[in-house]
């Protein structure tokens, strides 16, 4: 599990939390808990204005193919799968080793050894002497397609982040035209400034503590993915060319980044 995404959630809402019920004791002059500033900040209205407002509005922007896939996400997120780039480039280099002493062929008895399904059908087209022109154009479209496929699930969440305030922003609208519209009626006056202010609190919250976060955690899980199956498209490729082991390791090491690699370019 990703503690640090979960812990951050927890420290965010323990954090908004004791600020709306933070307040001062008018006897002593000194900061206490009122729990009862909680109340202003429930409002029935504005969160279905805010979420009511921001859910429709993404029914319409995107195919339910997409909605179907929050929980997938959300598993993503707090459940990602680990990408061991140096492991694999040495897996890869064991590979080109073998092929090299014992011609490509040989990889066949080996791919039952392979978990990753990537990695796998990869081998599979050198071993069955597909041309390289193929299997290039082949990889380069998986690719391809993870970058279209992870960048709309990116957008999903980037798009809601924009609606939530605007519907936030909608409801102060609506609070403010019935604040005026009933100036005469006391009682309606809480509930309408209430409506008014705190529908653009609910907005900014989601935006900037639940569909940000995830979005920005999506694009690292695709980067880490992405960057592990160019890794290995390169040293398929790589491979069938009949390139030196030495040299496929060393190219592709300088496909890693600086946080994978030490200081001076090693592995860590």
């Amino acid at each position: 599990m990703d503690l640090l995404s979960v812990l951050g959630w927890i420290l965010a809402a323990v954090l908004v939390v004791i600020s709306i019920i933070m307040g001062e004791d008018p006897e002593t002059g000194k900061t206490i808990l009122v729990m009862k500033q909680l109340e202003g900040f429930i409002d029935i209205p504005s969160i279905a204005i805010v979420i009511g407002g921001t859910i429709t509005a993404m029914m319409v922007s995107y195919p339910a193919s997409v909605f179907k896939n929050t929980f997938k996400h959300l598993k993503i997120v707090l459940f990602p799968k680990k990408y061991n780039p140096l492991e694999c480039i040495e897996q890869i280099t064991t590979f080109a080793k073998e092929a090299r002493i014992n011609g490509l062929l040989a990889l066949e008895d080996k791919l039952n050894q392979i978990d990753d399904p990537f990695m796998k059908n990869s081998l599979l087209l050198v071993v069955d002497s597909v041309e390289p022109e193929k299997v290039k154009t082949l990889l380069a479209n998986e690719l391809d397609y993870l970058d279209e496929r992870h960048s709309q699930s990116i957008s999903f969440y980037m798009k809601a982040s924009e609606y939530a305030p605007a519907f936030g922003m909608a409801g102060t609208l609506i609070g403010l035209i019935n604040l005026l519209a009933n100036m005469s009626d006391a009682d309606s006056l809480a509930s309408n400034m209430a409506v008014a202010l705190v529908t653009t609190f609910y907005g900014v919250l989601m935006a900037n503590l639940i569909f940000k976060p995830i979005a920005n955690k999506l694009k690292k899980r695709h980067e880490e993915e992405y960057l592990y199956k160019m890794i290995i498209s390169e040293g398929v490729q790589a491979i069938q060319d009949g390139d030196n082991p030495t040299f496929i390791e060393e190219k592709l090491m300088r496909l890693l980044p600086t946080s994978v690699l030490g200081a001076n370019g090693k592995k860590k």
